[in-house]
């Protein structure tokens, strides 16, 4: 009995660490906190860890508002970097100001929030929430129409060093937020408007003047916007991904400029409608600038490009692997 339990102390001190090490590391955080209550020798061991505690998980979790206030409250997660909330329910401006009130402390290391479809949240939710949050690198906020220009006002004031911004299909800001985050977000690395309709020319002009950094841009879906715009693009060389699907004002001039941007690695040109302005005339200026990095390129939607098919792209970009970006 006595080699038996002291087999079984060296097992729990010097065997389970080491496997909980190699394990911990690949596991979701929702099967570690499983694990936690396996026995009191892996509590500790993961415990040990702060590493593996830096991110909180809540994605399409039910009663995730809760769940997030109770997490916070544990000394482990008081480095958290890392929320997801995205599709979370019961995720609403009362459970956020709950987490200011209770749990602000634990928020201050925050790098990464990701609040996609969580429509119930409101300018007064963005307020509380990024006050609590100056470290905060990324933002992201899709598919919310109850944010407008006042949420991204409390969020540029509060959080000085986003280089990644998610406004995904927030249909009520305006060129007001693109206004303020160039003016407060040169650093920014990615931009994603999709489908926020009320943008124009002029704040996407702002951002391009502004953001240079920019390596991903998505304009999907923005039909207003015009070559005065994206002749502007050309600004950005550093720019790798470029979506301009539904870009029905996008000519010829304009994708002849797009073309300087020698790095581009992705470039969606597709539209359900058809983009009429742009033509093979354009294919051969972008293949002079970036033949040899473009290596996805949708143009099923310029009808007026004749020479698309897959063998006549590869001839003007042989690196080319992605044909279709959305289906």
């Amino acid at each position: 009995m006595a080699e038996e339990a002291a087999a079984e102390v060296i097992w729990n001190k010097e065997t389970v660490p080491k496997v909980m090490k190699i394990v911990s590391s690949t596991l979701p955080q929702r099967d570690l906190i499983t694990l936690l209550l396996v026995s009191p020798s892996i509590h500790r061991t993961l415990l040990s860890h702060p590493s593996l505690w830096l991110v909180l998980d809540f994605h399409e979790m039910s009663n995730a508002g809760d769940r997030l206030v109770s997490a916070l409250s544990l000394p482990r997660y008081h480095s958290v970097k890392h929320i997801n909330l995205e599709f979370a329910q019961d995720i609403e401006d009362k459970q956020l100001e709950n987490v200011k009130s209770k749990c602000e402390d634990s928020l201050l290391d925050l790098e990464i929030l990701n609040l996609n479809g969580c429509q119930r949240i409101s300018d007064k939710g963005i307020e509380v929430v990024t006050n609590t949050c100056p470290k905060l690198k990324v933002f992201s906020i899709y598919w919310n129409v109850r944010v407008t220009d006042v949420g991204i006002t409390h969020l540029v004031k509060n959080c000085k060093s986003v280089v990644d911004l998610n406004l995904s299909g927030c249909k009520n800001i305006t060129d007001k937020s693109l206004h303020l985050v160039a003016d407060k977000y040169q650093e920014l690395e990615s931009l994603n408007i999709t489908r926020c309709i009320k943008i124009t020319d002029s704040g996407l002009q702002r951002i391009l003047l502004n953001c240079s950094s920019l390596q991903n841009l998505n304009l999907y879906a923005l039909s207003t916007l015009t070559d005065e715009a994206y002749k502007m693009i050309s600004r950005l060389p550093h720019l790798r991904f470029l979506d301009l699907c539904g870009a029905q004002n996008l000519t010829d001039d304009g994708l002849s400029c797009i073309a300087m941007c020698k790095n581009l690695v992705s470039l969606n040109l597709t539209c359900l409608f058809g983009i009429l302005g742009v033509s093979d005339r354009c294919l051969e200026v972008l293949s002079s600038f970036c033949s040899n990095t473009l290596k996805t390129l949708d143009v099923n939607g310029c009808i007026n490009i004749k020479n698309r098919n897959r063998d006549q792209l590869l001839k003007l970009f042989p690196n080319l692997v992605c044909f279709k970006v959305h289906s």
